[in-house]
């Protein structure tokens, strides 16, 4: 990466020596303290009384300033360049009690490393990132993997973690930056510029970028929804069987289930695998009116839910199809979701107790409309399908890397650019300065991706959001 990188981007005080517990809070086995700086081996002489062999794990006892042991655990010395950070690194691997844990970072506070102070959220990934050890995209897959709630998405966040979504970037951006130099050397000789460009295929090249593009897009897109996966949120009357449906997906008794209409008063969310993708189950209240003060606020929370649902499954009871009633109240919730959410979002048509009732009997499901039993489970395998299907998602995760909605977003700035480019060239008239511009454009959203050309504050966010000691 780029020296200057990284120039401005930290907060004062970058240059000091970082200091924070690296695991997880609470009591265990092995709690790590790690320390990050430009120089640390007074820390080390404190702490551990001696040198350290570079990468080499020592057992000793971690020192107080009388020379008592705090503790005795591993002790490994990173030198620069050579480290996580590519500055010098210690890691002290004590007993996992907080108080150890803390009386550590308080002695290493005081053993008079200049400017030493606790790390932020983040900042040793910041600190690799701005020393050039990994790029944006590998930065952030560190935090996708801690947080991966799927084994498919701990394998894609481990792909670009390794560099794979990185090096798929990079082999754009070199052809881009190619073509760019093709276009941009004719500005200089615009007579010849139409014949430059066709004796140098610009359009072929560009074609060829754009088909590499779309596939990184596809499999960034597969990417973010195994991170984010989708919103689903369960609506209908009372007694639909809401609750019971999501019991069924979920396979355990999470919500309560009784005969009795309005037993729901509050959202009931649980986040369920189907072929490695989160799905983010509500159960919310029954939608009707209501004089009961805890089950209005249980209807206004579930239309809060609604509003934010990537599919909202509209559930009916097969066995109460008969009554004129029921059916104008299916109606009239129908027309009040059509009007709170937005167009994209899709409502699926989901028909229960179709194990009691005749009315859907050998019915098959369509891509608006699925009878199933939340009791039995008929159905479920159609319901699971459809909502994958929705999701856009497509059978395999190999070659997937995992991705985040910032990667969607910038690629399709990306892909916007290179077909404006393309409509420039199959126009054949004289605008390559406007060519030059959509080529530039398209180079400086694929450089935001890895971070050789972010803006600060949107670093600032991203590392924020990481661990402290991460």
């Amino acid at each position: 990466l780029d020296q200057t990188m990284g120039e401005g981007v930290m907060l004062p005080g970058h240059q000091d020596p970082i200091i924070a517990i690296a695991t997880a809070p609470g009591r265990g086995a092995v709690g790590i303290v790690r320390v990050s700086g430009q120089s640390i081996e007074a820390a080390i002489l404190a702490l551990c009384g001696r040198k350290l062999k570079a990468r080499e794990a020592t057992y000793l006892a971690f020192l107080r300033e009388d020379g008592s042991p705090i503790d005795r655990g591993l002790a490994i010395h990173f030198p620069a360049p050579h480290s996580f950070t590519g500055e010098d690194v210690l890691e002290l691997q004590a007993h996992g009690g907080p108080v150890v844990l803390q009386l550590l970072v308080a002695r290493l506070l005081g053993v008079g490393l200049k400017g030493a102070r606790l790390a932020q959220p983040g900042e040793f990934s910041q600190r690799a990132f701005l020393n050039g050890k990994i790029d944006l995209t590998q930065a952030e897959a560190i935090s996708d993997l801690i947080d991966a709630s799927t084994e498919a998405a701990a394998r894609s966040a481990s792909r670009s973690l390794s560099g794979e979504f990185s090096r798929k970037i990079y082999d754009i951006r070199d052809a881009l930056v190619h073509l760019r130099m093709l276009v941009e050397a004719t500005l200089d000789f615009p007579e010849e510029e139409i014949d430059f460009l066709k004796k140098t295929d610009a359009r072929g090249q560009l074609s060829s970028i754009e088909y590499a593009l779309r596939i990184t897009l596809g499999h960034a897109r597969r990417g973010a929804l195994l991170r984010e996966g989708i919103k689903v949120v369960i609506v209908g009357q009372p007694n639909a069987g809401k609750s019971s449906l999501l019991n069924a997906l979920a396979g355990a008794e999470l919500a309560i289930v009784t005969p009795l209409p309005g037993t729901t008063r509050d959202k009931i969310q649980e986040t369920i695998q189907i072929e490695g993708v989160p799905v983010h189950v509500v159960d919310t209240a029954g939608l009707r009116d209501s004089d009961d003060q805890v089950e209005k606020i249980g209807i206004e929370r579930a239309w809060t839910e609604i509003s934010a649902a990537n599919v909202v499954l509209f559930l009916h009871d097969l066995t109460e199809q008969h009554d004129p009633q029921y059916r104008q109240r299916d109606v009239d919730i129908r027309r009040a979701l059509e009007k709170k959410i937005a167009s994209a979002v899709p409502i699926l048509d989901v028909w229960n107790k179709a194990d009691v009732a005749s009315l859907f009997a050998g019915s098959e499901a369509t891509t608006a409309s699925i009878p199933l039993s939340a009791k039995t489970g008929k159905g479920l395998a159609a319901l699971r399908a459809r909502l994958l299907e929705i999701a856009g998602w497509q059978p395999g995760t190999e070659g997937v890397f995992i991705a985040r909605e910032r990667h969607v977003t910038m690629l399709v700035h990306v892909l916007n650019h290179l077909l404006s480019g393309q409509e420039r060239l199959s126009r054949q008239t004289h605008e390559i300065e406007l060519l030059a511009e959509d080529l530039r454009l398209a180079h400086q959203a694929l450089s935001e991706i890895t971070g050789e050309f972010t803006p600060d504050d949107l670093l600032g966010e991203i590392f924020s959001k990481f661990c402290i000691g991460k």
